[in-house]
């Protein structure tokens, strides 16, 4: 009997959210960006996202568009053909992934390079033999889809990102034997980079040019940013990757990243997180675990954690990888039926908190609770996000949460995600039960 009453006491200890309608905290940022868009299965569902900013990076890996699109060695495929004639660009199958794109009201965030490439023969991952006419190469890219060049649109793409982890297969010189995104020195890479920036940026003063979507930015980011200071080279946005299975390591790196750029004398170039997902490692069994877990509820709450977590911290967009539902990555669809999976949810409700556009202050007194909140412009609606996670699987007792409404408001509605169902909606009252893992979005109107 004092067992169970022990147990009883503990599954009903209440956590405390606490909601300040009149301390506003600024715009809620663009947390819910991500990799790749929309195709024509996935487009009404991908549509009620609301993504911001879809990233082309690995495009071909998804296979829905096929093989051909994107990457430069495949939007001119001859490096040794007229930089300059529109015969030399094959531009059809990237049309169609940037309409799609924009199709779904998500803008384009282009990425100038390469995929990845796992396999055993190796096509374009290679240094450019001529850095410069690679650099022309990317003007008229850019003008194709901005300027009209070549039967072209004016899409108005504001990002450029050049190049993907040119860093990752630098440790043990795995670049020499089998690379997968780089297969040259980074000393080679920042020579890249500052050509081919300098020369966009000449030719378009008015968009971000920048990159280069380092895997490990601890160790790679000061070298590169050492280099682009010394040669004067521009830098809009430093984008950077990080997967990991706890919120606050995610928290430690953007802030070691806003640290760096500001001591090596970028304070105002935007911080990027534009590939980032649940991992528990990359060794195979942890590899495995994390396959079977970013599609689940745990997946979903870590995947709403870090936007919380990153929505107070100096770092301007997040960008989840991946969207395309055949690949490993992507939680939120289910693979060849595209049915929503637990991390729709959590992308869903970030959309719902940036339809609102203001942050107000929001807080809970226990750890591992999550939370942000907005407020409606007419300032009359408040959305709440509430979100627990653990990633101990031994931990897997439920929590009442307790919110504390402030004077003059009310809970209307409140949506769950967790192990019982997805995004339904549960009694409006003033604590909900939240299991180890689960996330809410709770509404209030005032009286």
């Amino acid at each position: 009997m004092i067992y169970s009453t022990i147990i009883s006491l503990f599954i009903i200890a209440q956590a405390v959210v606490g909601l300040d309608p009149a301390i506003a905290l600024g715009a809620i940022k663009p947390m819910n960006a991500a990799n790749n868009g929309p195709t024509e299965a996935t487009m009404e569902a991908y549509k009620d996202l609301r993504i911001p900013y879809a990233r082309t990076h690995d495009t071909t890996l998804g296979y829905t568009y096929g093989g051909h699109c994107i990457d430069i060695n495949q939007v001119f495929p001859d490096f040794g053909a007229n930089v300059n004639s529109p015969k030399s660009y094959d531009f059809t199958n990237s049309d169609k992934v940037l309409l799609d794109m924009l199709g779904a009201g998500t803008q384009p965030f282009y990425r100038l390079g390469q995929s990845i490439e796992h396999q055993k023969r190796k096509y374009g991952i290679y240094p450019p033999k001529n850095y410069k006419k690679w650099a022309k190469i990317c003007e008229h890219i850019i003008r194709h889809y901005n300027e009209g060049w070549a039967d072209g649109y004016h899409m108005g793409i504001e990002y450029w990102e050049i190049w993907n982890e040119p860093d990752l297969d630098q440790p043990d010189d795995r670049w020499k034997t089998d690379p997968r995104t780089w297969g040259g020195t980074m000393d080679q890479f920042h020579e890249l980079y500052v050509v081919a920036s300098k020369h966009l940026k000449k030719c378009f003063p008015g968009l971000k040019i920048g990159g280069p979507a380092l895997a490990n930015p601890r160790k790679y980011g000061p070298p590169f940013l050492d280099y682009v200071k010394e040669k004067g080279a521009p830098l809009d946005f430093f984008s950077h990757h990080m997967y990991h299975r706890k919120p606050s390591r995610i928290a430690e790196d953007m802030g070691i990243v806003h640290t760096m750029l500001k001591e090596k004398g970028f304070p105002e170039t935007e911080s990027i997180l534009n590939e980032w997902n649940y991992n528990r490692g990359w060794d195979q069994e942890s590899d495995l675990y994390g396959r079977r877990m970013r599609h689940t509820v745990k997946g979903a709450a870590f995947v709403a954690a870090v936007m919380c977590e990153c929505q107070n911290l100096p770092v301007d967009m997040l960008m989840y990888y991946d969207m395309q539902p055949n690949n490993i990555w992507c939680g939120p669809l289910t693979p060849f039926t595209y049915e929503p999976r637990p991390p729709y949810w959590a992308l869903f409700y970030w959309a719902e908190l940036a339809g609102y556009g203001t942050q107000i202050k929001s807080s809970c007194d226990t750890g591992n609770i999550y939370t942000c909140a907005a407020k409606s412009e007419e300032g009359k609606h408040i959305r709440l996000l509430v979100v627990r996670y653990h990633e101990d699987d031994n931990h897997n007792t439920p929590r009442d949460i307790s919110i504390s409404i402030p004077d003059g408001w009310q809970i209307s509605c409140i949506r769950l995600t967790d192990s019982h169902g997805m995004d339904r909606t549960v009694e409006a009252k003033s604590s909900i039960m939240m299991e180890s893992n689960a996330f809410a979005l709770i509404e209030l109107e005032s009286d």
